[in-house]
């Protein structure tokens, strides 16, 4: 296992007409700006980790994997994504560019692995979105009727009815959409306050259920765990509850303050979610205990949905609270992955890395219309169609998710300490955040892609067998590996020559992006204090 114009411009016509040959640095893709705040970024950041569903769906495979020391391993994953964040923040205020890792990636290293780069992010998005949409569907068919919740075609078909509506909402514009992510992320901490409260009221008043336990320091012990397998395990999982965060970094040109805003908001989530995750995790520990009968946490048949395993006996007759927590958790993060992946390929096109249709923006809602709605398309089609070959194999989509995610975050790291490299000993500040944050948090990626990819290649890994080895395996190294495919054929239309030729983005070169009032870096000659 385990983110709308403000006024209306002129007519179509006029901006349809504009292409990104004729678009001039400092004029940026379309894409309305000034219409998100730190808050608002923030809040975006927060929405896309899908909070709730991510816990509902890690937090007991944490435990069972490492019992009492699931607080301290959230801890320990909370490391690299820290460390890769300030990577990202450094990046944007030098070039706070929507394609984030790929145009960071291409400044860095070059054509190729910045292509990689951004397919890395577009393969995370269309996986995650296929998952998502399930579980918003299944939890909807929750509250109405279990049985209905068992029907695989009727779950199906209204996952697809959410991933169309949050597709509209992404196409109407950020701010439509700002609105609605903060009702919806108000309903998930909502939920996650009173389930952290009602548990820790009842333990420490005696009233919790017969196997509760008192919290206990030794929880927090880095040097407690006895099995590095389990632990290696744990901390892959627990890096897929912090994914998502990143979607603040590719809202960059259309937040305030685009060099400074994003990466702050960045930072706050991560640390919101570190708070979030671990406070939850010590509470739901303390009240069901770590036994493996009942409502133990070390039960196998919890491990699922921790949260629906306890919700009757946490919330009574308010359990349908916690059901709708995750259901809207799961519905607000569709949305806001399809924010992230639209942008990226609106900027691969607009520097000639995909089609030029990809880099279309509504002249009225100034977002990235076609590639926003082929990304609502392509995530049905992924989701209906791993539905009907099977949904083991579904399942292990989410479970090879984490490949994905290692690989641009670490493509990120990496490319930070590379981009700054000749102004990297100017001072201490570059050293420890240019060099030394994102260099330790590419190198930890890296080891959980190698370790991942090493577990997932046990068949017994997952829910699935292809080729005689583990269906994770097949499914998360195959899809980075359609990548390069698709990355050669696009290679040999002559319309990607510019790009992979260095002749529309490169170390040195001005990219898309609107003039802002502070001076932006374009090279890595200079840098940003």
């Amino acid at each position: 296992m385990a983110s709308g114009a403000r006024t209306k411009t002129a007519p179509a016509k006029t901006a349809s007409a504009r292409t990104e040959s004729t678009r001039a640095p400092g004029e940026g893709k379309g894409l309305a700006t000034g219409t998100l705040g730190l808050m608002g970024s923030t809040v975006i950041g927060l929405a896309s980790t899908a909070p709730v569903y991510s816990l509902a769906a890690t937090l007991g495979f944490v435990v069972l994997a490492v019992g009492a020391q699931a607080p301290i391993a959230f801890i320990i994953a909370f490391i690299p994504m820290l460390l890769t964040a300030y990577a990202y923040r450094e990046l944007n205020r030098a070039v706070p560019d929507c394609g984030t890792t790929f145009t960071w990636g291409t400044k860095a290293f070059g054509p190729w692995v910045g292509w990689m780069g951004g397919w890395g992010v577009a393969v995370a998005g269309m996986v995650v979105l296929a998952n998502l949409a399930q579980i918003g569907g299944k939890y909807f068919w929750l509250l109405i009727n279990e049985d209905l919740a068992s029907n695989t075609w009727l779950v199906t078909a209204t996952g697809v009815v959410f991933i169309a509506i949050m597709t509209f909402v992404s196409y109407r514009g950020m701010e439509i959409g700002e609105k609605v992510q903060n009702v919806l992320l108000g309903a998930q901490y909502l939920a996650l306050a009173l389930f952290t409260v009602f548990a820790l009221v009842a333990v420490f008043t005696g009233t919790a259920p017969e196997g509760s336990v008192m919290p206990d320091w030794s929880w927090f012990n880095p040097f407690a765990f006895t099995d590095v397998s389990a632990f290696t395990e744990a901390i892959l999982l627990a890096l897929f509850i912090y994914w998502g965060w990143d979607t603040c970094l590719a809202l960059n040109e259309e937040t305030k303050d685009p060099q400074r805003t994003p990466g702050r908001a960045a930072l706050l989530s991560t640390v919101i979610l570190l708070v979030t995750y671990v406070g939850v995790t010590v509470a739901a520990m303390a009240y069901a205990g770590l036994g493996t009968g009942g409502m133990g946490l070390g039960n196998d048949a919890n491990a699922e949905d921790v949260f629906f395993a306890l919700k009757d006996a946490i919330f009574g007759p308010w359990a349908w609270i916690l059901v709708v927590a995750v259901m809207v958790s799961a519905i607000s993060s569709t949305q806001t992955t399809i924010l992230p992946t639209a942008r990226g390929t609106l900027a691969m096109a607009a520097y000639k890395a995909l089609p030029a249709r990809f880099s279309r923006v509504h002249p009225r809602y100034k977002t990235p219309g076609f590639s926003t709605i082929v990304m609502g398309v392509v995530a049905t089609v992924f989701y209906v169609g791993m539905t009907i070959i099977s949904e083991n194999i579904l399942a292990d989509t989410i479970l090879s998710l984490g490949l994905a995610i290692a690989f641009y975050y670490a493509i990120t790291a990496f490319a930070c300490v590379w981009y700054f490299r000749r102004t990297l000993f100017s001072s201490f500040r570059n050293v420890v955040f240019r060099g030394l944050f994102p260099f330790v948090g590419g190198v930890l990626l890296v080891a959980a892609f190698v370790q991942s990819a090493i577990d997932m290649y046990d068949p017994e890994y997952g829910y699935t067998v292809l080729f005689g080895i583990g269906g994770v395996f097949v499914i998360g190294i195959g899809s980075l590996a359609l990548g390069v495919l698709l990355m050669f054929l696009w290679f040999t239309f002559t319309a990607s020559k510019p790009f992979f030729h260095g002749e529309t983005l490169t170390e040195d070169s001005a990219v898309l992006v609107p003039d802002t009032e502070l001076p932006t870096i374009r090279s890595v000659d200079g840098g940003i204090g």
